[in-house]
């Protein structure tokens, strides 16, 4: 075991049972012993984190009214930990090593109603102004750590008469059965994704939750400019303003040009095709499912619990999908005056004049302010047909014919001229737009066009 150990669990009543690679630990465990857990520990392997709502208002109502049944009345936590020592008198010393995979499987809700609950009671009369502002669980682990010494001090002046903090709660505990051997260790972390995802089957497990619980986003995540990508749900109810499956429907950009010469098949053999650009817009569920199955392939990322990126025209693609959103972003600024100077009346389109009764108005991914809100079905194909910009090398890796903000900056008047008539031949509608694939065709033509124009 390493020798630094992130927290010790003390149980009131345990037992322990194995099968296969995995020993499971279970028993009750009094609230005040799950401080240490609270400061330690986020829901980074919960499949996403928790809110307050109803669910942990009734939690709460249960430990402050009926505290002697709640062990029976709730089903606890679930924790998994891939190092770990028995001590005595039912304490366990954990080490969680990838906080990704271990931690908090299941009991989010619990774990925030538990934390809420202490915080009520150690500030007491002032609990109400300062649990008021707390609405999702990375609201509450800010109050948490600021209120420290507050809960500190609080334990230390109860008395062993005191039965608020001893409230017993179920935990189980999942560990390796033998964490000395490495097969059964490799074995136990694979294991612990589909525990998980078994385990929070009363809500279903994203496809984009277990993806970046496998690592999957790693690459792109880090080819994005650091103010994007600390502003994606990279999982559900982390606070994220930018959707993932958005991110990803414009990766597929580049990479379905990386398709067009480079063979990958999936974990079933079968040869994973490039989506559609039509897709990017109207099913953005698709291009999450075939990315995760593009990048769960043995030729792209390494087996294991966490998958590494193997593949170097995977990773040419992801240099250019991390470029994307801010290219998005250009577009959608530039293009209703583009689309005026082209003869148009932007401002006159319904589903524009419909858009912009809003005050705030912002770019999608940057959250740059715009003058002009207006549906995403006009420009995505736009978007889209940045891939003729795109060339493949000998070796299968993409990039730039030119650079692409640049060229967008340059020539957006004479694309949007190309391509306008889309727009105006659907009667406006920005769904008739962004499905159908002839404004996929004209957009790309009209960006080959300008190119091949100005080369």
């Amino acid at each position: 075991m390493n020798t630094t150990t992130i927290l010790t669990l003390k149980y009131e009543q345990v037992a322990e049972q194995q099968a296969g690679f995995v020993t499971r630990i279970t028993g009750l465990v009094k609230i005040k012993h799950l401080i240490p857990l609270l400061d330690e520990l986020n829901l980074d392997a919960n499949p996403r984190d928790s809110k307050v709502g109803q669910v942990t208002s009734d939690i709460r109502e249960s430990l402050a009214v009926t505290p002697e049944i709640f062990a029976f009345k709730s089903k606890g936590l679930l924790l998994a930990a891939s190092e770990f020592k028995r001590l005595e008198r039912g304490r366990y010393a954990l080490n969680f090593v990838d906080p990704v995979l271990e931690g908090i499987l299941d009991g989010g809700h619990n774990t925030l109603a538990i934390g809420l609950h202490i915080l009520e009671l150690a500030y007491g009369d002032d609990a109400d102004a300062k649990l008021k502002p707390v609405k999702l669980w990375h609201d509450f682990k800010t109050l948490w750590d600021e209120s420290k010494d507050t809960v500190s001090n609080y334990r230390a002046s109860l008395t062993d008469e005191d039965e608020e903090m001893n409230v017993l709660v179920p935990v189980e505990l999942l560990v390796p059965s033998d964490p000395e051997n490495q097969v059964v260790l490799d074995e136990f972390n694979k294991s612990l994704l589909d525990i998980c995802s078994a385990r929070n089957n009363n809500v279903q497990l994203r496809a984009e939750t277990k993806a970046n619980a496998q690592g999957l986003f790693d690459d792109l995540k880090n080819k994005l400019p650091k103010s994007i990508a600390d502003l994606v749900e990279w999982r559900t109810n982390d606070g994220g303003d930018i959707k993932v499956t958005d991110v990803v429907a414009l990766s597929w950009i580049p990479l379905r040009k990386t398709l067009e010469v480079l063979t990958v098949q999936d974990e079933s053999g079968k040869d994973v095709e490039p989506i559609s650009p039509t897709a990017i817009y109207s099913s953005k569920g698709e291009c999450m499912s075939r990315f995760e199955k593009l990048m769960s392939s043995p030729s792209v990322t390494t087996d294991g619990a966490r998958r590494e990126l193997r593949n170097p025209q995977i990773l040419a693609a992801l240099e250019l999908a991390g470029q994307m959103p801010e290219l998005y972003d250009l577009v959608y600024s530039l293009f209703p005056d583009s689309y005026n100077k082209n003869d148009g009346k932007f401002g006159r389109i319904i589903p524009v004049k419909k858009m912009n009764s809003a005050k705030l108005k912002q770019t999608k991914f940057g959250k740059k302010a715009i003058n002009w809100k207006y549906p995403d079905g006009y420009i995505v194909p736009l978007v889209a047909g940045l891939e003729a910009l795109i060339e493949v090398s000998a070796d299968g890796k993409v990039s730039w014919k030119t650079d692409p903000k640049k060229f967008v900056t340059t020539h957006i008047d004479k694309i949007v001229d190309n391509y306008k008539g889309m727009i105006e031949m659907v009667g406006y509608d920005p769904q008739k737009v962004g499905k159908a694939s002839a404004s996929y065709k004209a957009a790309y033509n009209a960006i080959d066009l300008v190119y091949l124009n100005n080369k």
